[in-house]
């Protein structure tokens, strides 16, 4: 007999962490973008440099 228990969305599951590592990527590439365009660092366009 199989129970049909739904599979946990929180915590370190797979869903998380694909959906972390793709916001992360998308994360990289917007500073990058933004270094790009402004040409300064990630760090002196928050104020820490």
């Amino acid at each position: 007999m199989t129970s049909s228990t739904p599979t946990p969305r929180i915590g370190f599951v797979s869903f998380a962490e694909t959906w972390n590592g793709r916001l992360a990527m998308l994360g990289f590439v917007i500073g990058v973008a933004t270094e790009l365009l402004t040409g300064k660092g990630i760090l002196s366009q928050i104020g820490l440099g």
